[in-house]
């Protein structure tokens, strides 16, 4: 595998905590992985993340202030090896736009990485508080070093 795309709904809260925390974990191991993060819809193109999720990666030292959220587009699935959704509906909305079975082999559970099958959502903290934000990071950091331990 040599490459990575977190995917959510808007591109602003958790795929950008799970790209910051990704390239952290691979910048801090001097490995070599294309790692990005998209959209299913288009609400937010071109913004940078929420505040909230900026302030949690900033305090665990992860500067995630320069992305931009874009929408997911069917070459991601020629760019990347690797799609990890965050919830149930943003993996149906990427299904859907799959174009054949190999396609649909790169998709999967951001959560499924550290509990295989177990297709576990990663709760979408835009309408709570900072608290959310916490958990959110803190899914996504054991998601991240599950995946790494068990990179091929």
């Amino acid at each position: 595998m040599k490459s990575v795309l977190f995917v959510c709904l808007g591109n602003i809260c958790r795929s950008p905590l799970g790209e910051g925390i990704l390239r952290d974990k691979v910048n801090r191991k001097g490995l070599d992985l294309k790692i990005d993060s998209a959209g299913t819809e288009s609400l937010h193109v071109g913004e940078s993340p929420d505040r909230r999720s900026t302030k949690t990666a900033r305090e665990k030292g992860i500067d995630i202030s320069k992305q931009v959220a874009r929408q997911i587009r069917i070459s991601d699935f020629d760019e990347f090896d690797l799609i990890l959704v965050a919830d149930a509906q943003v993996y149906r909305e990427v299904i859907s736009m799959t174009r054949n079975e190999t396609d649909k082999k790169k998709v999967d559970f951001m959560m499924n990485m550290l509990k295989p099958g177990s297709n576990t959502a990663v709760p979408d903290p835009y309408y709570g508080g900072q608290d959310g934000f916490e958990k959110v990071y803190d899914m996504l950091n054991r998601a991240c070093d599950s995946l790494l331990k068990n990179l091929k």
